[in-house]
């Protein structure tokens, strides 16, 4: 590459990793062709034993499996694109399986581990629930209001959870499919403006998937290590974790756990970061953080360029 980088006051940006929800087909065949994601792609490829590039299709993107892997190598590509161009970020929060993304831009996990990692995560879930569960999404209640309808209708046999909180008012519930309906049914009578089930074929965290969260906490006993560069936001506790053991924890926990996104991002403007960039695929965490933080520059990569967003950042 000819002429200086330019190196971004690391103060002012963090970098923001979606989760599952947020696949689109085609999502790997539409990243910066750039030398260094053509490097994670095919590092990507040499460890599955498979292109994959294969993995992004319509069909691939059926599975649970397919979509974790992919997102975890286009939000780590383009991470790497912006590192490499001096874009150093204060602070990186990933959303449920973007946190993987996450843990690694913030060095304290290996590229390679969170693949296997992802892998044997998303592997677990389907086992564990091969169908008649999910993932929906309410618009227009809060969390509390959200709650008080989730414990109305949760029982033993169909049970449903408070698991994602997104925005004040936006909230994401997890459980049976029963459950949901049930759920969803209640908050459009009480006012919700939205109230919809979502692309997500597991139930994301909640207690249901504490074996999970368990098996991957063994799994990866060696697999943190160092201080990470950046400082990285936490899924359950929103807070700003800056070693290897308490980023291993949240991590491999989080998906057994209540993710309260707006508290995290709540967190990255209290710590100075005036510029979000979201990693691809999406739009959606780029969008939180513009209605939340009107103050705060905030940049969808899948949306504008990287050169857009090195130069805007």
């Amino acid at each position: 590459m000819g002429g200086a980088e330019k190196v971004l006051p690391e103060v002012s940006i963090a970098f923001l990793f979606p989760g599952q929800g947020s696949q689109a087909p085609g999502m790997l065949h539409t990243l910066p062709d750039r030398p260094c994601v053509r490097e994670t792609l095919q590092e990507a490829s040499d460890f599955l034993n498979r292109n994959v590039l294969e993995m992004d299709s319509s069909d691939a993107l059926q599975s649970t499996v397919a979509v974790q892997i992919v997102l975890l190598v286009a939000g780590v590509a383009v991470a790497r694109v912006l590192l490499e161009k001096g874009v150093k970020p204060l602070a990186v929060a990933g959303m449920s399986a973007g946190a993987f993304s996450a843990a690694i831009a913030s060095g304290t996990l290996k590229f390679r581990d969170g693949i296997c990692l992802v892998q044997k995560r998303a592997e677990m879930m389907i086992r564990l629930y091969p169908e008649g569960y999910g993932v929906s999404a309410i618009v227009g209640l809060n969390e509390s209001q959200v709650q008080q309808i989730v414990d109305q209708v949760s029982v033993k046999d169909d049970p449903v959870y408070v698991a994602n909180i997104n925005a004040p008012r936006q909230i994401v519930i997890s459980g049976s499919d029963a459950a949901m309906g049930k759920v969803l049914e209640v908050a459009r009578h009480r006012g919700a403006r939205k109230a919809v089930r979502l692309d997500v074929s597991v139930p994301s965290h909640c207690p249901l998937l504490a074996p999970v969260a368990k098996a991957l906490r063994s799994m990866s006993a060696t697999m943190f290590r160092g201080e990470p560069h950046s400082i990285y936001i936490a899924n359950g506790t929103s807070r700003a974790l800056r070693n290897a053991t308490a980023i291993a924890e949240d991590v491999t926990g989080n998906v057994a756990r209540t993710v309260r996104w707006h508290d995290g991002t709540t967190v990255l403007t209290e710590l100075g970061c005036r510029s979000f960039l979201e990693m691809p695929p999406g739009h959606a965490l780029a969008d939180l953080a513009r209605d939340a933080f009107p103050d705060v520059k905030s940049i969808s990569i899948s949306q504008t360029s990287l050169d857009y967003a090195i130069g805007n950042s």
